[in-house]
């Protein structure tokens, strides 16, 4: 017997029902880059001495620091450096108290920077077989989150590090994309959180929340790259990106508050028992260790 889905359950207590994209995270790598070994044929190829790939490495990372820094002063924004999340600092609600500052119009909302784990390469010699190359390394290097509103995707933020390989992580929600799509549309909405409490057209916002185009998407991410990591571009390289976590939501809307009411304890019971902070770690990119030190929770 299959399991009963909440929709059906509950189909005639509902008001509404919407189905979109939620949070999306994309990791974007040079090919040639990302793996010691391509980066050591790419060295070889360029006739580039393997001792030399710090000093290659160090005029890129000036130049995407010194790049963040001009695009940020053109804006009158200045970079937030946090030098440690040890005291309850939250991005998304550093990010959200610029939002209601400065209203959701397309542009730059904030740069915050910090030091972080990266992944990078050290030159290595092999006295056994007299062979040089790169090989994995584990280092920290500046890192830049970018945020900023999308005509077309709405609220996104893209995290560069200033360091070779220059793997980059792009997020956007598909919550944000419908409200850019209805209010270009004059389609008035509520939103309640990372949700729709009221959408004045439920069938448009879903039709609109339906043909979420990979191309288009595809697209934003080249120009994203080449906006906020530019030096990849200038070795004729581009960036494959690839989908990490990728959710599906379903905001539902019950038509009297008493009905959820008779089942909000069960649910939020089961959410809790449900979802765990590996969970959510995971859908950060990041895993769980001793040595942990950011904020977790289920919430």
């Amino acid at each position: 017997m299959g399991v009963e889905l909440l929709t059906e359950r509950y189909q005639s207590q509902m008001a509404r029902v919407l189905s979109c994209y939620d949070r999306i995270i994309i990791q974007g790598t040079v090919p040639k880059w990302c793996y010691a070994q391509g980066m050591t044929d790419y060295f070889y190829e360029h006739q580039i001495r393997i001792f030399d790939y710090p000093r290659w490495a160090e005029p890129l990372r000036d130049t995407i620091r010194e790049s963040l820094e001009h695009m940020a002063a053109e804006k009158g924004i200045e970079i937030e450096f946090i030098r440690s999340k040890k005291n309850g600092f939250r991005q998304e609600k550093r990010v959200q108290e610029l939002l209601d500052q400065r209203g959701d119009g397309p542009g730059l909302v904030c740069i915050l920077s910090a030091m972080e784990p990266c992944g990078s390469y050290k030159p290595w010699h092999d006295k056994k077989t007299h062979q040089t190359y790169l090989k994995p390394a584990d280092g920290k290097c500046l890192h830049y989150d970018v945020y900023f509103i999308d005509p077309d995707l709405g609220l996104c933020s893209v995290r560069v590090p200033t360091w070779c390989p220059f793997r980059l992580q792009v997020y956007c929600n598909g919550h944000s994309y419908l409200a850019r799509q209805l209010s270009q549309r004059q389609i008035e909405y509520r939103v309640l959180d990372n949700a729709f409490g009221w959408i004045a057209d439920l069938e448009q916002a879903q039709k609109l929340a339906d043909p979420f185009s990979v191309k288009m998407v595809h697209r934003k991410l080249d120009q994203f790259a080449d906006r906020y990591c530019p030096v990849v571009r200038q070795f004729g390289l581009s960036y494959h990106w690839s989908l990490d976590p990728v959710e599906l939501a379903t905001d539902i809307v019950f038509a009297k508050q008493v009905a959820l009411q008779a089942i909000y304890d069960r649910l939020i019971r089961a959410a809790i028992h449900t979802v765990k902070p590996d969970n959510s770690a995971t859908f950060l990119g990041r895993k769980l260790h001793g040595n942990y030190q950011d904020e977790m929770g289920n919430r």
